[in-house]
């Protein structure tokens, strides 16, 4: 390697490195006489499923050969640390990975994502599973093919976590689940700092991509055939207030809707704090916005959402509902909720049962409190497990109820779905989603995936309907 040839901006250097890494790849193959095979597990959210795309694209561009199992040539964890039985999960398979990597000496094994950005979990990877091979965080993963160079190269284990960045890089190769639908980031890390959460810290500080690269990336997606795009951040709605021309996230959201193709637009997360008006004005002007809102409640006690550092009381979180529904009546709204947050008493607990029951919910996403280290509420004495536990089970129940409820108000009507894979149980279904998000399965084959047809919503069955192609 000529030091002097490697180019010193990005993406060209990262382009260099893919070309070594494929010279690299081909020795070793002609080593063992067949082509390396790689696999990547993805833990956590949709940012990390578009993180790993990402890396599934440059594998691919160096020459590796993907595989559904794990006993790869190249196994990568994409880690999240959200709660801490994320972290356990990622560890018990570690073990599970050691059994292949004795089998086959030249297997790799790497780990990346926010986990990796706590040093007391890289402290404990060092002692305890030394067998791995790389390990990065979430603020280099435009690094990605470097630090292979590096692992193939190297017989030590590569360590190369950054504490923070402000670089975003651009135009490298990324491999997409669906030919059809594809998530798209619009920005990175979170300023937000709620004491329960750790990802301010894993994921740094906001920092929005460019307007024009957010637009030139969907209208390359929507010319190789992408239908459906889903707009990812920490929290979207804080989108473009760090740009040097700032720009508000409805404004991008406007511009989005303008490309000629594209069909369906989504986005996540949204935080309450920042949802303005102009945004729902957007959504409800907007066809092409779906007509669903992940809009996290966490506490419905207004008390602990000022402790949990969330920026609105119960009485502001009501008032967006009220808006977004006089707006846009047949929206779909989901939720986070969080049971047993350090001093929650039975009182904060029923102020959040009460918001459930007075925004109906379609569906919530419900955690037990895990307390994160480093955080301002792990500091806090904890609830009781097993009055947590009762409080959750009471939750579940009204959730799913309410849940119910509201898909037998749609039972009968026609829907739009995008039909994204033929039924995993039955072959002579397709499965698909509705505007408002909800699977919905019928009768078809794998010639309608990538469309949208209409469905006539025949029967509710729990968290999914059966319907029939109109």
């Amino acid at each position: 390697m000529n030091l002097n040839e490697i180019p010193v901006t990005e993406p060209q250097r990262q382009f260099y490195f893919m070309n070594l890494a494929k010279e690299l790849l081909k020795k070793k193959e002609e080593e063992v006489g067949r082509k390396l095979t790689f696999h990547v597990t993805t833990f956590g959210c949709q940012m990390n499923a578009r993180d790993s795309e990402k890396l599934i694209g440059i594998l691919e561009n160096i020459g590796y050969v993907e595989i559904e199992e794990e006993d790869a040539d190249f196994v990568i964890y994409n880690t999240c640390t959200v709660r801490d039985n994320a972290n356990q999960k990622v560890y018990g398979r570690l073990g599970y990975l050691n059994g292949f990597k004795k089998k086959n000496k030249d297997m790799k094994i790497g780990l990346c994502g926010c986990m990796m950005q706590e040093p007391t979990v890289i402290e404990k990877i060092k002692k305890s599973y030394s067998f791995v091979d790389l390990i990065f965080g979430t603020h280099n993963i435009f690094k990605f093919a470097e630090l292979v160079c590096q692992m193939l190269q190297s017989e030590k284990m590569v360590i190369d976590v950054w504490e923070s960045t402000d670089k975003i890089v651009e135009e490298l190769p990324t491999d997409r689940k669906y030919a059809f639908k594809s998530g798209v980031n619009i920005m990175f890390g979170c300023n937000n700092f709620c004491s329960y959460c750790i990802v301010p810290y894993v994921r740094g500080r906001e920092r929005s991509r460019e307007p024009k690269d957010i637009l030139q990336e969907i209208e390359r997606l929507v010319s190789d055939g992408v239908v459906e795009v889903m707009l990812l951040g920490q929290n979207v709605n804080s989108y473009g207030k760090n740009l040097e021309n700032p720009i508000t996230f409805s404004e991008l959201l406007e511009e989005v809707c303008k490309i000629e193709g594209l069909k369906r637009v989504r986005f996540m997360t949204s935080h309450p704090k920042d949802l303005s008006d102009d945004l729902i004005r957007v959504m409800a002007e907007n066809k092409k916005i779906c007509r669903h809102m992940h809009l996290p409640l966490q506490s419905g006690s207004s008390r602990l959402l000022a402790d949990m550092n969330r920026h609105y009381d119960k009485e502001k979180y009501l008032d967006i509902v009220r808006k977004l529904r006089e707006a846009i009546p047949d929206i779909a709204l989901t939720t986070d909720i969080i049971v047993g947050y350090p001093g929650e008493t039975e009182e904060d607990f029923m102020e959040t049962m009460d918001v459930v029951e007075k925004v109906r919910y379609n569906s919530a996403f419900t955690f037990i409190y895990s307390p994160r280290t480093g955080t301002p509420a792990a500091k806090k004495e904890q609830i009781p497990e097993d009055i947590t536990k009762d409080r959750f089970q009471r939750l579940l129940k009204l959730v799913q109820n309410i849940g119910q409820e509201k898909k037998a108000e749609v039972t009968g009507q026609s829907v739009e779905v995008l039909v994204e894979q033929v039924n995993e149980h039955d072959d002579s279904l397709v499965t698909g989603r509705c505007d408002n998000n909800t699977l919905v399965h019928f009768k078809g084959d794998a010639s309608l995936i990538g469309t949208i047809v209409t469905v006539k919503l025949t029967e509710c069955k729990g968290f999914y309907f059966i319907g029939e192609q109109i």
